[in-house]
């Protein structure tokens, strides 16, 4: 049973290494949150077609640097699934903001809601995993701020599109903030992990 234990912390901090290695990432995906935010809250008259394609942008880019970041995890032969995963919404609910940029706004809504949630419950997943990090909190705060500004617009889908507008701008600027001190964080960890991680 020690051995397993050590075996499990090892693989743990070899994570948080990683992790720490990649936090510029990590920071990137956090100003991109605040800004889009900071776009919403400011610029509620957008036409809903705006809002659809500048969600879709800012979801297609988080979810490439998403993809960024599984790819070291894979070559590091660590666990990769729930990156890549969240990865693949994001790009994929981009996708479909594009191809349908007519889209009604309730189904609008309910798009969003589907990819906040799913997006909250998988960095929450992937904040247990980190049980050794310093910044888990922030990750677990990102994950249940996303679920639960997605429960709100199920529970709400017919807002206005104003109100819908700074709904998403407040939720990205609390991911944002959430991810960008998770990044700090990491980085303050990077030396104390690096031959960890160089081996």
């Amino acid at each position: 049973m020690e051995n397993a234990g050590i075996k499990v912390g090892s693989d743990q901090d070899t994570l948080v290494a990683l992790l720490a290695e990649n936090w510029w990432a990590i920071a990137i995906r956090g100003i991109l949150g605040i800004a889009f935010g900071l776009v919403a809250l400011f610029l509620p008259g957008a036409t809903m077609l705006s809002l659809v394609l500048l969600f879709a942008a800012y979801a297609f880019v988080d979810g490439i640097f998403g993809l960024v970041s599984a790819f070291r995890a894979a070559r590091q032969h660590e666990r990769w699934g729930y990156l890549t995963l969240e990865a693949l919404v994001n790009i994929a609910t981009a996708a479909i903001a594009v191809l349908w940029p007519d889209i009604t706004v309730l189904a609008f809504v309910l798009l969003v809601a589907f990819w906040a949630i799913l997006s909250g419950v998988l960095m929450l997943a992937a904040a247990f995993e980190l049980q050794m990090v310093n910044g888990r909190g922030w990750l677990v705060l990102g994950g249940l701020v996303s679920v639960l500004y997605g429960v709100l617009l199920v529970g709400a889908p017919l807002l206005g599109a104003v109100v819908l507008t700074w709904w998403l701008g407040a939720y990205a600027i609390v991911f944002g903030v959430s991810l960008l001190v998770l990044a700090f964080r990491l980085r303050a960890q990077a030396g104390k992990h690096r031959p960890l991680a160089t081996a």
